[in-house]
């Protein structure tokens, strides 16, 4: 166990290598344990970063980018940080009050992780607890001091070498056995991809409202530095943080949040102007929005979810976006033929609902959440869906099936499934922005570590006359 615990040590001294001292003021202390707070309750965890970093006022350019890197920090390294909080103290972090989780999760991430000034540490022993007890009981408060120098003298204590394994990439050890199984040679390119620093927010450009050529020279005049997509010309990337709620173009829903590979889903779709469009799991609203786009906003799409926060956040996308064909219909996608009738639809797209594992590099706190049981469950959801999305399409109408899960189980073998039960079905080949599925030909993916993306699935098919 010895040798384990040097070689994760390090592994933690190489990530400081070339770090500057953590300067972290008490606004900043307040900030972080909130977010990592509401990381708990709101998803995405973005949203909650975001949240509470206008809450606490943290709108000076480096104060934002400094916790920014520290709130990713602690969501990637969540399930080891939350590893060390039970040797230290001894019992599950989940049974802890909630605040107290939340502070010591920053307090390890920080000490552990960072080279840091001794007034980092001064701010987080002294602000932290002030501010924990100001949120829930002064005990939690005076906990939290007393156990404070212990906390910041951890050091690791790995098991077995599946332990040091997890340390190494960043995640479960059944997750990294899976990828392994996926990619074979390429599994460090895809964690390396997955586990590094983001510095690139991708958007999308709603032309309906302007050209990119017009966003760009905008986003320019803002001082930001900004790349045009060559997969998609419309998805335009701005450098470093930016801040939406204050900017002009998201307000009036002229760009939009989406990564790359989202966007090319719609793009295979291929909607024209005047056809009728299903969406069975829409919310909240980014593909739905893109359809309407490339439908020129002729023509009706049926709008299917559940979820009552994201078609709230839905609607306000598709006001902001100036859209007005969408319906929306807060019913499960599954009873979508007997709501709408069967045979209706000259396209469906179903962006299933799944383990969403292709985001981790987005959502780093994600790979903890996952749980390898989960996979099965939603793979018969997906079918459900399938099923249905058969029902709605016309002959010669195409349905598009993508998933952000990196799983076989979500992807090729559900398509495999579907096309042995439905012989009025074919597949149409997609090799391109991407690569070719080596487990199901005619089916593309794409990859963190091949194509500066989210992973994802697509299979097109088309409902034979």
């Amino acid at each position: 166990m010895e040798e384990l615990l040097n070689a994760i040590i390090q592994l933690i001294e190489k990530e400081k290598e070339g770090e500057k001292k953590l300067s972290i003021p008490p606004k900043g202390v307040r900030a972080l344990i909130e977010a990592v707070r509401l990381a708990e309750i709101i998803k995405p965890s973005q949203y909650a970063k975001r949240e509470a970093f206008k809450k606490h006022q943290i709108d000076e350019y480096y104060l934002n980018r400094m916790l920014t890197m520290l709130f990713y920090d602690i969501m990637k390294k969540q399930g080891l940080i939350d590893r060390a909080i039970e040797d230290i103290v001894g019992v599950n972090p989940l049974i802890l009050d909630p605040w107290l989780r939340a502070a010591l999760r920053v307090v390890i991430d920080v000490s552990l992780f960072h080279p840091s000034k001794p007034s980092t540490l001064k701010a987080l022993k002294w602000k932290g607890s002030d501010f924990i007890s100001s949120k829930t009981h002064p005990y939690v408060g005076m906990y939290y001091w007393d156990i404070f120098d212990k906390v910041i003298s951890y050091k690791p204590r790995p098991k077995s070498r599946d332990e040091f394994l997890e340390w190494k990439y960043t995640a479960p050890i059944w997750f990294i056995k899976r990828i392994k199984r996926l990619l074979g040679e390429e599994t460090e390119q895809f964690f390396q991809a997955v586990n590094s620093k983001h510095n690139w927010t991708s958007i999308r450009v709603n032309t309906l409202k302007a050209t990119v050529e017009e966003v760009v020279e905008t986003l320019r005049s803002e001082g930001k530095e900004v790349k045009v997509n060559e997969r998609v010309p419309t998805i335009v990337k701005i450098k470093g943080p930016y801040d939406f709620d204050r900017s002009k173009l998201f307000r009036e829903g002229t760009i939009l949040v989406q990564e790359e590979a989202s966007a090319v889903a719609s793009l295979i779709l291929d909607p024209k102007p005047g056809m009728t469009v299903v969406d069975l799991a829409a919310a909240p609203g980014g593909k739905t929005s893109h359809i309407a786009e490339l439908m020129k906003n002729k023509g009706k799409i049926y709008a299917f979810d559940i979820d009552e926060f994201r078609i709230k956040r839905m609607r306000e996308i598709l006001k902001r976006m100036g859209i007005n064909i969408v319906k929306i219909i807060k019913k499960n996608g599954r009873k979508a033929p007997k709501i709408l009738g069967k045979e209706i639809a000259d396209r469906v797209l179903l962006d299933a609902p799944c383990t969403s594992s292709g985001t981790i590099g987005k959502n780093p706190e994600l790979r903890w959440r996952l749980r390898e049981v989960k996979i099965q469950e939603m793979a018969e959801l997906q079918k459900d869906l399938l099923k249905a999305a058969a029902q709605l399409l016309k002959p010669g109408g195409r349905l598009l099936y993508a998933t952000c899960s990196l799983f076989p189980e979500e992807n090729e073998e559900n398509i495999e499934w579907f096309l042995e039960i439905h012989d009025n079905f074919r597949l149409i080949p997609l090799n391109d922005p991407y690569d070719e599925s080596p487990l199901l030909k005619g089916t593309m993916r794409a990859y963190p570590h091949r194509h500066n993306t989210i992973g994802f699935f697509y299979a097109l098919l088309e409902k034979v006359e």
